[in-house]
């Protein structure tokens, strides 16, 4: 067998031993609706400044109110937003990776060969906006959260057909002969 073959509508399979190499299939970030308090904080900060800059009674100065400003908008905003922008997940066609951190970068991997639970948590504005979390378990290791993930069925359906796909290749592979990577 040389030919890739397929499962019913499902994408080609490489042949039992062949190499197969690690796609990415979707790379997200929580669902950004968390950034809207920053977005508010820096409209009002900005505003504010915009404002009381060189209207300030005698004993206060505009170098304090740009000051004020600065450990706001550092504190309030850009923090934040860092802390949003360094969580990210990826998906591939072998493994969930989950990476966070700003200074230090800390790592998770779930296999979909071992195989996973896959459990899905929506809250009423999580449903509004379409989001979700998404908790992987395979009764080993601690569960793994996905907080706010936007698109969450579809995320669903991608790790469950991931975990399938990759748990048939396993089994073929072992019931031909063949070592698994």
């Amino acid at each position: 067998m040389t030919q890739p073959v397929t499962l019913g509508g499902r994408p080609m399979m490489p042949p039992p031993g062949a190499p197969v190499e690690e796609l990415l299939v979707a790379r997200f970030r929580s669902h950004a609706r968390r950034l809207f308090w920053c977005a508010l904080v820096l409209i009002g900060v900005a505003g504010a400044v915009g404002f009381l800059f060189g209207n300030l009674t005698p004993p206060f100065e505009d170098w304090m109110l740009l000051g004020g400003g600065v450990v706001a908008l550092v504190l309030l905003v850009i923090v934040p937003f860092l802390v949003w922008l360094s969580r990210t997940c990826t998906i591939t066609t072998r493994r969930v990776i989950v990476q966070d951190g700003i200074g230090s970068r800390r790592r998770r991997e779930f296999s979909h060969t071992r195989g996973y639970s896959i459990a899905v948590r929506r809250g009423p504005l999580q449903r509004l906006w379409g989001a979700g979390t998404i908790t992987l378990s395979n009764g080993v290791d601690a569960p793994l959260r996905l907080v706010n993930v936007p698109s969450v069925n579809l995320v669903h359906e991608v790790l469950a057909d991931q975990v399938e796909v990759n748990q048939i290749l396993a089994h073929r592979d072992a019931q031909s002969g063949f070592a698994a990577d």
